[in-house]
């Protein structure tokens, strides 16, 4: 289990953040273009390493306006500039703090972009092994963002989302689109049990997909999210399926 941290404002990581921490394997932490600050950056790693959770970086584009959610036209070597910089700072901060950085996740318009554009994607693979070939990739299950992680000879996570509706083509439903995010905590439960021991997701249409849910992202900005996160640590533990770092 996964959660997007370190993107609120202030210095400190909230106390749902804290919270949360209790019940997931890692965390991928904002690097400071579309959330975050150097003095957030070093307290969210410092309470995660207090958790003993995974620390991973969670880059973007640098659209604070937009909390980096609205696609932007770079070029492939400002593209690799904006991931080594904001990696690179958060890996120096783990390792400043006695751990090793764990993996990194693309943030909001940067993943969407990435899991469908394998070029792209192929390019942030290899700026990510350039910086360190240990690094574990995290992105969108079956599609171009993983394939291109494997080619370019790096460990992959692929990711499921307990709270997000799914395409057709195994895309997440973009939030303008009504039914995009799932309220309802019994919804997400079941969505992730569905993933988890089917290996199998129904897209919003209704349409089965067969999915290999390595990771399961639970978003920390949600009003609900620490209880849902405790509501779906317990159902996975119930069923047996344990929760743990991946290595």
């Amino acid at each position: 289990m996964n959660a997007d941290v370190g993107e609120g404002g202030g210095t400190q990581p909230s106390t749902t953040e804290k919270e949360l921490m209790r019940y997931l394997s890692s965390v991928n932490v904002a690097c400071g273009f579309h959330a975050g600050s150097p003095r957030m950056m070093w307290e969210t790693v410092a309470e995660a390493l207090a958790n003993k959770v995974c620390i991973g970086a969670h880059p973007g584009y640098p659209d604070r306006e937009n909390f980096g959610r609205v696609s932007m036209p770079v070029s492939g070597e400002e593209l690799c500039a904006l991931l080594a910089y904001q990696v690179g700072a958060l890996k120096s901060m783990v390792e400043a703090q006695g751990q090793k950085l764990s993996h990194v996740k693309p943030h909001g318009a940067l993943y969407n972009d990435l899991a469908v554009d394998y070029s792209k994607a192929a390019l942030v693979a290899n700026t990510l092994k350039n910086i360190d070939g240990n690094l574990i990739f995290v992105g969108l299950a079956n599609s171009h963002m993983i394939a291109a992680a494997k080619d370019a000879g790096l460990k992959t996570r692929e990711e499921v989302f307990a709270d997000r509706a799914y395409t057709d083509s195994g895309l997440l439903v973009p939030r303008s689109i009504p039914g995009a995010v799932l309220q309802k905590a019994e919804h997400g439960i079941a969505n992730v049990l569905e993933m988890v021991e089917k290996g199998e997701l129904t897209s919003i249409d209704g349409k089965k997909i067969k999915v290999n849910a390595e990771t399961v992202c639970v978003h920390g900005d949600h009003e609900n999210a620490l209880a849902f996160a405790q509501l779906l640590h317990d159902s996975l533990t119930k069923k047996g399926i344990r929760i743990c770092a991946g290595t």
